[in-house]
Order: structure tokens, then C-alpha cells, then sequence
């Protein structure tokens, strides 16, 4: 009932990890597979390692956290040598998040990996990343499209560019990244940026100031964005945002969301909420009389529910 695919890759659920949580290594990777999740992102990385900023570099604050990792990883020969100990199965997939400052970046990491993930996830979206990363390429739609050309021009298995809602109409953004062949799109990532300011030292409290804000907080948000896109392109869609029960998946599918991302709310809810969901999610699909995900696809744009 739960089986779905994603770019034609078969997936036993639509819930996969996002980016940026346990996804180092192999080790956490292959138990978020084991804990039920469909598939897994893993932790941005670059061709050249990057320490990423000094603690703190997370917050709590209402309805999420901030933070400013800075995409610290160890880089790209690190990450090749875990990225072959997971253990890939039929109906998991994996996706290899990555980023870099330039088009040849990005086209080289893409061409290093290709032989060893299922699709590569284009980071263009980081509202903390250092100058000339991040959200700095993703906020302009002709960078998008460039960024995102060149890795499709490099390698054959799907490219997926994930988003930045801190922009005026995410939908031009959208429409850069397929026009230049994206396969698919991951919305959204990090709000923000914010801030939270410690009351006794009157300083913020991040080493770096500022981050991105995720959490339940943001899934409206992240919603309005996957239900503008979805009617803007021709391309799949995975929701990222505040995800942390079935009800809140269905809200993205609804939406036009065809898989979802899970990230802060293991947090709090542990890796358990993989499992979990599922269970909940296959018992409101039954009990609304869904036989599979893409009859839930998009359902909030039909005019007569």
C-alpha cells in the first residue's frame, strides 16, 4: 500500500531522511533504513573538507530550532568510502546531498558519486552557508539554472534541486531548475535566516549569529510552497518542513508533494518516527480507502473533493 517511487526509483515508503541529520555515515544512515524510512539524504558535503562553524551551532526555540552548522563534512573521499557501506536494498533509496561554489564543483562531485547513489541532491539552498554558497546561488534564478544545468549535463541518473523559500516566488525558482532538466525538486529547505539573542550576555547565541529555521513552525510554509510548485511544473516533489506524524504527511501529498523529507523531529521523536508514521499513515489510507500514494498526490488542487 505504501509502496511508491520517486524519478522511477521503487520505494518501499514515501518518508525519507532530509539532509544535515545523522546522515555522516554509514552507520547512522543504515539505521535510519532499518528504523522504516524509505530512503535517505545525506549530510551536504564538498569536494574539500569543511570544519563549518564553531559551537553553538543550534537553538531551540518555539516550534523548532535554529542552526548554523555551516556544512561542516569531511569531504568528498570520505564520503564516497560510507556512501558504498550503505546497505542498499530494493525500496531504499539513497540520495547524495551536495554543494560547492561553482558549476565545475558541483559538476565534479556529481560525476564522482553517480556510480554509487540512486540521485544526487543539489544544495543551493543553505540560508547559513558562507559566501558564495547556499542560498546565494538558489535566491537567483539564472545561477539556479546554471548550477543545476551543469550537473545534468554531467551525469544520467536523476538530479534533484532542493529550494529556498526566502525568495519572492519560489515557483521562477522551480521553473530555472527543470527548465535546466532537474528530475526533481526537494522544498523546502531552512527558513530564515534567524536569530536568538541570549537576555543575560545580550549576545546572539550562535557562533554564528544567524541560522536557518526548521521545525513545525515552518510546515505552512513549506505546504503553500509545495502546493504553489506543484502547479507550476511537471517534475516530482519532496516536501521538507516540520514533518513529524502522518497527518502532517498527508498534508504534503495533498499538496502534490510525491515523498517527504524527515529531519528535526527525530529530535524529539526519535528514529522511531519512521516507523511510526508508516504504521499511522497505512491505517488513514485504509480507513479513507487509498490503495496507493499517488491517489493521495495532489488532492487539494482537484475543485470537487
Amino acid at each position: 500500500m505504501l509502496k511508491t517511487n520517486f524519478c522511477k526509483i521503487p520505494l518501499d515508503n514515501p518518508l525519507f531522511l532530509a539532509a544535515g541529520v545523522l546522515g555522516s555515515n554509514a552507520s547512522s544512515l543504515n539505521w535510519i533504513l532499518d528504523s522504516g524510512a524509505g530512503g535517505v539524504v545525506t549530510k551536504s558535503f564538498s569536494i574539500n573538507p569543511n570544519e563549518g562553524y564553531k559551537n553553538p551551532t543550534t537553538v531551540a526555540v518555539d516550534g523548532g530550532i535554529i542552526n548554523a552548522i555551516g556544512l561542516s563534512n569531511p569531504g568528498l573521499e570520505v564520503f564516497k568510502e560510507e556512501i558504498k557501506k550503505i546497505n542498499s536494498n530494493d525500496g531504499k533509496g539513497v540520495f547524495a546531498s551536495i554543494y560547492g561554489s561553482t558549476p565545475e564543483e558541483f559538476s565534479r562531485l556529481a560525476g564522482e558519486i553517480e556510480g554509487i547513489v540512486d540521485a544526487i541532491e543539489l544544495n543551493i539552498s543553505c540560508p547559513h552557508a558562507m559566501c558564495g554558497y547556499g542560498a546565494s546561488i538558489g535566491e537567483n534564478p539564472e545561477l539556479t539554472y546554471e548550477f543545476v544545468k551543469a550537473v545534468t549535463d554531467t551525469v544520467s541518473i536523476p538530479v534533484i534541486a532542493k529550494l529556498t523559500p526566502n525568495v519572492t516566488d519560489i515557483t521562477v525558482s522551480a521553473v530555472a531548475a527543470e527548465e535546466a532538466g532537474a528530475d526533481g525538486l526537494s522544498l523546502i529547505n531552512s527558513l530564515g535566516p534567524g536569530m536568538k539573542i541570549d537576555l543575560i550576555t545580550a549576545n546572539p547565541i550562535l557562533s554564528n549569529k544567524f541560522g536557518g529555521m526548521s521545525g513545525p513552525a515552518i510546515k505552512p510554509i513549506a505546504i503553500k510552497c509545495v502546493y504553489d510548485v506543484y502547479e507550476s511544473v511537471d517534475i516530482p516533489i519532496m516536501g521538507v518542513g516540520g514533518i513529524s506524524n502522518y497527518a502532517d504527511v498527508v498534508e504534503f501529498l495533498y499538496a502534490g508533494a510525491n515523498l517527504v523529507q524527515i529531519g528535526t523531529s527525530i529530535m524529539d521523536n526519535g528514529v522511531e518516527v519512521f516507523s511510526n508514521i508508516t504504521k499511522d499513515l497505512e491505517l488513514f489510507m485504509k480507513k479513507n480507502d487509498f490503495k496507493t500514494i499517488n491517489e493521495m498526490i495532489g488532492l487539494a488542487h482537484k475543485e470537487d473533493l
